[in-house]
């Protein structure tokens, strides 16, 4: 946690000498992939590649016209009128864009399958962008040191589930992201009119399925745990091996992609590389820079591991989610997400739903919370002895207070409680149909900047 802190302190003091000033906020790039900003309407060509040279001076506008708003992980959409999270500098002909998050975090869920940890959720990602071929081509990267800074299987996250540790599921625990959570490249191109076309591809990245990744996704930034439904919505944003194509116009994308769909083995320093035989396609839509809306399914080939110990298993995923950010007031924004996700596999269908908001004023306070009703298969969760599908219910409110440590980078402390519930028939495996949770915490994130239109 202390090296990405610092990193951040780093980059942050590096900058903004470079420069001689802060930069205004007219000054201010569109942000990059998972670090959106602002808190206006975007241009018309706002999302697409500029083919004709800037009037206003290089430092003022290079990295905006290479960089979009509406850019979240991945190739997923987030709302353009979204607050950004990040550093912005140029390197030469290179537009670049630093952002991350880093919790120091003491997680306790009570119940008899409860549990207590301490430890760090965290992660860090570049792009660079530059001008080539008529278009723009860009490379990125996403890292996390929670390999050593999350113990054992994971951190506790009641009701959570999905891979595995030690030969058995990981359950009522979160598992660690992986050290390599993207390595990519990216090249887009004007095709005609307002319509482009774009291809992305990588080592490590994420395919065209599920709403945008949940550690990018604003109302879940202030909160360090995962949500339950993780493995229905959002589980391959970290993919080894992957290529997409879209093409898009302002209002719209359609995409496709070809990848690895088995999901990552408990060794989370490697790169689990395996054939590109599973598939998805994603459409988005936006109507206004408010609001982003997605559909997706996919297959994914031997995504997991069979719990009746028959090999690997193919899941079928089926997502809808719909995300809103909206300014309320001068001072207050107001961001959420729904999402429906869908897993067949093994004869067997299961849904998830998620609801997640938070309310921030001034950058400085802010309000989260998110409820969540999943329907888990017994093994899933270990439940030999209690076969079935149980519905399962987690509600989650929590607060967070953020003070500049710099002109660029935010400290901030918060905490959260949570309940767990499940049904009767499961009473006796976690000690009570209800379980409390809770989770105190300090993070470091850079300052949100909104870019003046």
């Amino acid at each position: 946690m202390r090296g990405l802190a610092l990193v951040l302190l780093i980059a942050a003091s590096s900058w903004s000498s470079a420069s001689g000033q802060t930069p205004e906020p007219h000054q201010h790039p569109a942000p990059p992939a998972s670090a959106q900003p602002p808190a206006k309407p975007a241009p018309p060509s706002e999302g697409h590649v500029h083919t004709e040279a800037a009037a206003e001076p290089r430092h003022e506008h290079a990295a905006q016209e290479l960089f979009s708003p509406r850019e979240a992980s991945g190739t997923a959409w987030a709302p353009d009128t979204t607050p950004m999270y990040g550093f912005e500098a140029l390197a030469g002909d290179w537009a670049v864009m630093l952002h991350g998050n880093v919790f120091a975090q003491f997680l306790n869920e009570s119940g008899d399958r409860g549990s207590q940890q301490g430890g760090s959720v965290n992660w860090a990602m570049a792009m660079a962008r530059r001008r080539a071929g008529g278009g723009r081509i860009g490379l990125r990267g996403m890292f996390s040191l929670e390999p050593w800074t999350i113990r054992g299987c994971g951190y506790p996250d009641l009701l959570a589930s999905g891979e595995q540790c030690g030969g058995e599921p990981i359950h009522d625990r979160q598992h660690p992201h992986d050290l390599f959570m993207e390595l990519a490249a990216e090249y887009a191109r004007p095709l005609r009119g307002d319509i482009q076309w774009q291809l992305y591809g990588g080592i490590a990245g994420e395919p065209a399925l599920g709403p945008v990744a949940f550690p990018h996704r604003i109302p879940a930034m202030p909160n360090p745990v995962a949500p339950i439904s993780h493995h229905w919505l959002d589980a391959t944003h970290i993919t080894f091996g992957v290529v997409t194509a879209g093409l898009s116009s302002r209002a719209w994308k359609v995409e496709g992609s070809m990848f690895n769909g088995r999901e990552p083995d408990e060794h989370r320093t490697d790169l689990d590389m395996g054939p590109l035989d599973s598939f998805s396609g994603r459409i988005w839509f936006m109507p206004t820079p408010r609001l982003a809306l997605q559909v997706s399914a996919g297959h994914l080939s031997e995504a997991e591991e069979s719990h009746a110990g028959a090999g690997r298993v193919d899941v079928n995923r089926f997502t809808a989610s719909l995300s809103h950010q909206q300014p309320v007031a001068r001072e207050w924004q107001w961001a959420s997400t729904a999402a429906f996700g869908r897993n067949s596999e093994a004869g067997t269908a299961t849904s998830a739903l998620l609801l997640e908001t938070s309310l921030s004023l001034r950058d400085r306070d802010t309000w989260f919370g998110r409820f969540e009703w999943s329907a888990k298969p017994a093994d899933t969760l270990d439940l030999h002895d209690i076969p079935g599908i149980h519905d399962v219910i987690k509600l989650q409110l929590g607060y967070t207070a953020y003070f500049p440590v710099s002109g660029r980078l935010n400290a901030g402390f918060g905490g959260a409680l949570s309940v767990g519930v499940v049904p009767a028939a499961l009473a006796p495996v976690y000690g009570r149909q209800a379980n409390m949770g809770t989770a105190l915490f300090l993070t470091v994130r850079p300052a949100a900047h909104h870019m003046s239109r």
